[in-house]
């Protein structure tokens, strides 16, 4: 067997078409069983029907002339070319008329009247036929016989056995055909999903599986396994900006963390000297120890399950919290941090995790919403409720960031130009968005006028009570 065939064979395609062959011809088998055995029993019904009303006739014809009425009708009745069969004998089973020249004598001794299947000829040297008949003693010693024969159902049988032969044979022809087809396209799909999958595995993670544009199945599943390419892709390239932010930034504080180092051993004076470059050598180390715990922040919430540790969580509380935690260092600055809760219904999550992304958002806004014109800074918090999801929002008044700088500004190690003074390592808004999309939410960054409005959104927790009344422009400080 060639490898070509062989493969062809083990298809699914060739499979189905084996079963679907098997399921059609088993059904066809039984339909045409049922449909002859029907109607051989309604024709034989109909035969016997037909004796039963010629018995009638010649019972009238007895019984107005006697025997030589009947022998005289029998002889009429059996010139006709059709089937009918009769025979009338004596009490020596000399035969007075009809047209039967051989028979069993048995059937003329069971003169019952019940219907019987017997083996019959007409003529002298003729084939033995099959009939059904019924035999009837006549008064005065006399046997009568009348029968159909039953050519009519034996051809009739004939042609539904020939429509059979005829029938299976164009099911399995249909069924080649079918198998040929099917797997010729089916193969066909497969094997280009094949070779953009060694294209993918080779490295081309910008191949997509080809779709035929018909919506059949394969073409979703190459929607749903594009889909998840366009996921893979989109986390590689995150991967590697991860990559080059990292090697692009802790270069500079591990190169001068090194050339303190050299410097301090060649040009040391003594103890004081080793002393101050240790500690801005710790002080450097434990820079690097918070990228990489923050990186690990990220890492951990973007691996946890999406239903692991949710539930209800009252956001108003967690809001109330953080006022009462950053209103005082606001105060102290000379700003103030405003509370608008409007009552919501608890929402489906992580407490710690929520509060980390709030802590972040004001924490991001102290940071990078101070302006150079003396400005106070003002940040408002805010709760609303919006159908079954609940907004958590952060409000500054400072310079804002540019529509066009929103989308990246929340990928790892990106910090805008303006931030570059500010300490920082461009990971904070990462962890939120991390921590929306676990939620099942998302991030939002928008225009406040003046200023940025930072959006995180949660689901509402499945009958939750609705909150207590919040205290809109309730100032903390």
């Amino acid at each position: 067997m060639t490898a070509p065939l062989a493969r062809l064979l083990r298809t699914t395609a060739f499979k189905l078409s084996l079963l679907y062959l098997a399921v059609f011809t088993g059904l066809s088998g039984f339909l045409l069983f049922s449909v002859s055995h029907n109607t051989d029993s309604l024709m034989t019904e109909q035969v016997v029907q037909t004796v039963d009303a010629e018995i009638q006739g010649l019972s009238d014809q007895y019984a107005r002339g006697g025997a030589r009425a009947l022998v005289s009708a029998i002889d009429s009745r059996a010139r006709r070319p059709d089937a009918s069969l009769y025979l009338f004998v004596d009490f020596a089973g000399n035969v007075l008329a009809g047209n039967i020249s051989r028979l069993p004598t048995t059937v003329l001794e069971e003169a019952d009247g019940g219907v019987r299947r017997v083996k019959y000829a007409r003529g002298e040297g003729e084939m033995e036929r099959e009939a059904v008949v019924r035999t009837f003693e006549v008064p005065g010693g006399f046997r009568l016989l009348v029968g159909r024969d039953l050519g009519e159902q034996a051809r009739f049988r004939d042609i539904l056995a020939g429509a059979l032969r005829v029938w299976l044979v164009v099911v399995i022809l249909m069924a080649v055909v079918t198998w040929a087809f099917v797997s010729r396209r089916v193969l066909k799909r497969i094997d280009a999903m094949a070779a953009s999958s060694r294209q993918i595995m080779d490295g081309n993670l910008s191949q997509r599986l080809p779709l035929a544009g018909n919506g059949d199945e394969f073409d979703r599943l190459a929607v749903s396994l594009n889909a998840m390419l366009d996921r893979i892709e989109l986390l590689m390239q995150g991967l590697r900006d991860v990559t080059d932010n990292i090697a692009h930034d802790l270069k500079t504080p591990l190169t001068r963390l090194r050339s303190r180092l050299e410097t301090t051993l060649r040009e040391a004076r003594g103890e004081a000297d080793l002393r101050e470059a240790l500690e801005a050598t710790i002080e450097d180390s434990e820079g690097l120890i918070r990228i990489f715990d923050a990186l690990l922040r990220i890492a951990r919430v973007e691996a946890m399950s999406p239903d692991r540790g949710l539930e209800p969580v009252d956001v108003r509380a967690i809001a109330e919290e953080m006022a009462e935690l950053y209103g005082p260092v606001l105060e102290d600055e000379g700003g103030r941090l405003s509370l608008d809760l409007a009552p919501v219904p608890k929402a489906l999550g992580n407490r710690e995790l929520i509060a980390q992304a709030l802590v972040n958002l004001i924490e991001n806004a102290l940071k990078y919403a101070r302006t150079d014109d003396g400005q106070p800074l003002s940040i408002t918090v805010m709760v609303r409720q919006e159908k079954d999801r609940i907004l958590l929002s952060v409000a500054d008044n400072g310079p804002g960031i540019m529509a066009k700088d929103r989308d990246r500004v929340v990928d790892r190690f990106v910090r805008l130009e303006q931030s570059r003074s500010e300490p920082g390592y461009g990971l904070g808004l990462s962890l939120v968005r991390a921590i929306a999309r676990l939620h099942g939410g998302t991030l939002v960054l928008a225009d406040a006028q003046p200023g940025l409005l930072a959006r995180l959104d949660l689901v509402a927790a499945p009958d939750a009570k609705t909150g207590g009344e919040g205290r809109n422009g309730d100032d903390r400080s």
